[in-house]
């Protein structure tokens, strides 16, 4: 089994440890901490996801940032583990999809519309001190992030997690792009300018 096979495993155990109230909490401090950050503040349009589970959360931040007439892009899992993208209007227009995920009911923008985006929000399982992220496993984000290489675009990425998530090392493989910052219920951590 790989490190990051068994990092995963591990990351995802702590995460069924946690009490609902504390998953709830985490959410609103996220939120509150992520709305500040200089990449947010200043972003028109921002690429993000619906948390589930025990993800830290993102509703308050999806809610908080389109109040802010910020255009909010989330993604549509599509047969192929890629990512078409639709705009966020509002969690009454969230649908239940595969893989136990929320998705927008509205117009699909295609895999592009992602680089539109001044801020990329990324789901993950932990980050390192050098911005290394460990995502889920299923490479949809490794593509997005391919794309917005490919393209030229320079989004600020972003991850979510808890504070024990932010660990020594993530085993980095060729494809892997660092995010710019980490925000935890603790505060916000750069790994760039």
């Amino acid at each position: 089994m790989s490190r990051k096979t068994t990092l995963r495993r591990e990351l995802l155990a702590a995460r069924r440890l946690l009490a609902s109230e504390d998953v709830r909490n985490a959410a609103t401090v996220l939120a509150s901490a992520a709305q500040d950050l200089p990449e947010l503040t200043g972003a028109r349009t921002v690429a993000a996801y619906v948390s589930v589970g025990r993800e830290p959360g993102t509703h308050v931040l999806l809610d908080a940032l389109r109040a802010r007439g910020v255009r909010v892009l989330l993604p549509v899992l599509m047969a192929d583990n890629d990512l078409d993208w639709a705009v966020f209007e509002g969690a009454e227009h969230l649908v239940p999809a595969d893989r136990g995920l929320l998705e927008p009911d509205g117009v699909r923008l295609g895999p592009q519309a992602v680089l539109d985006a001044d801020a990329v929000l990324l789901p993950g399982l932990a980050v390192d001190g050098l911005g290394t992220r460990l995502g889920r496993g299923g490479g949809s984000y490794d593509r997005v992030l391919a794309r917005l290489a490919a393209a030229g675009a320079d989004p600020a990425l972003i991850v979510l997690l808890y504070d024990d998530e932010v660990v020594a090392l993530v085993p980095e493989e060729p494809h892997d792009h660092p995010v710019d910052a980490v925000v935890t219920p603790a505060g916000a951590r750069r790994f760039r300018a």
